[in-house]
């Protein structure tokens, strides 16, 4: 199985995506300025779907 997590932070970095803060567990917040909303992030992502709602969720129209 692909692990997703370094290139979910690299689109979110590109798309002008910051960190934000360490949430619980081994989530971290992301804060997208396209939807002007906070996204978790899971530092062990390994479903393509997972990777993909991330994107959707923070407006950015990359697709895994």
């Amino acid at each position: 199985m692909a692990e997703y997590e370094k290139k979910v932070r690299d689109v979110l970095k590109g798309n002008g995506c910051s960190f934000v803060r360490r949430g619980k567990g081994d989530h971290d917040i992301w804060h997208s300025p396209l939807t002007k909303r906070h996204v978790t992030v899971d530092s062990k992502i390994k479903s393509r779907h997972t990777a993909n709602e991330i994107m959707k969720q923070s407006g950015i129209s990359h697709r895994f």
